[in-house]
């Protein structure tokens, strides 16, 4: 990475303008945010953020935004995901997981059929309480922090959509493996205590993997050995996806060179009849809802809202 001078305002930001989203397969026993700060330097990347935290212990896919991605974390965040986890029965920790302290053990082990009925109580829209170990904000502290600090605090339940949930496999009578599909918030570790609680005994989570964020699934994922494994920046550059991925979702516009120009100098523009009235089609069904994303060329602009037949944006993609 080149050194540059600082003068004044004119500090120029290390590293190359990079933008797009990676499909990263994180290792177990590494931070989100060390993976970012990795990711950065590999790439020589000006900015780089994460699309959802996940926790040191697991492993499994881990949106990576670069550059003007970053303004689309929020539609990772919030998209659909899989998981993959172990549940050990007889004992639970402080963290609801294998890195925590044992607080409560039981000799009580669930049989298979006990636990494929409890499960089904979980699906659906669910009321859960997030875990003290997490990064909900407390009084404007992060919950992990208050928790470490041994702080006296409660957490109240929000409502989460859990798709779908099966049992994989009973290995022996300590483990079962669990698959599920949920929506934004949800907690694994969280389901782990609920269920234990269910029925009728101790537990946490000994293995966890997510599988899937959204469009990214471990299929294409790329792993950290393969990127070091390049020789070249533009080898690099070839495993990011375009902005646009994540916001698949979103009904989009079609505009042009002209249009693109002054939406990038944060001016709105009046649309074509027809553009406007496909966006409809693909609209969200809530009247209220006026959202888009503008592209040229196929190629994200910004996202903004449509409003008596003009763009209005909102984040301008500077590429």
């Amino acid at each position: 990475m080149k050194e540059t001078i600082a003068v004044g305002r004119n500090r120029k930001k290390k590293g190359l303008p990079t933008h797009g989203w990676l499909n990263f397969d994180k290792p177990a026993d590494i931070t989100s945010t060390q993976v970012v700060g990795i990711l950065k330097r590999l790439f020589d990347a000006q900015k780089v953020g994460h699309g959802g935290t996940l926790d040191p212990l697991a492993d499994g896919i881990l949106p990576i935004a670069f550059g003007e991605a970053t303004k689309t974390v929020q539609w990772a965040m919030d998209a659909d995901k899989e998981y993959v986890f172990t549940v050990e029965w007889g004992r639970t920790t402080d963290t609801l997981d294998a890195e925590g302290a044992v607080i409560r053990s039981s000799d009580e082990r669930p049989a298979r059929g006990a636990i494929e009925d409890a499960l089904e109580g979980f699906e659906g829209e669910i009321e859960q309480v997030p875990p003290k170990y997490s990064a909900i904000k407390v009084d404007g502290e992060r919950a992990y922090d208050l928790a470490r600090d041994g702080e006296e605090f409660e957490i109240p339940s929000r409502q989460v959509i859990v798709h779908e949930l099966r049992l994989l496999d009973v290995p022996d009578g300590d483990h079962a493996v669990i698959h599920v599909r949920s929506g934004k918030g949800f907690y694994v570790r969280a389901l782990a205590r609920d269920l234990a609680a269910e029925l009728g005994c101790e537990a946490h989570v000994s293995q966890l993997r997510r599988i899937r964020v959204g469009v990214m699934h471990e299929g294409a994922a790329v792993k950290l050995a393969d990127l070091e494994a390049m020789e070249t920046r533009e080898d690099l550059l070839k495993t990011l996806m375009p902005i646009e991925a994540v916001l698949d979702d979103v009904p989009d516009v079609e505009i042009s060179a002209d249009d693109a120009a002054a939406i990038r100098q944060g001016r709105e523009v009046m649309l074509m009849p027809h553009v406007v009235e496909r966006w409809r089609e693909q609209k969200h069904p809530d009247p209220s809802e006026r959202l888009a994303l503008a592209l040229h060329n196929d190629i994200a602009v910004a996202m903004g809202e449509i409003r008596a037949g003009r763009f209005q944006p909102n984040r301008v993609f500077q590429m």
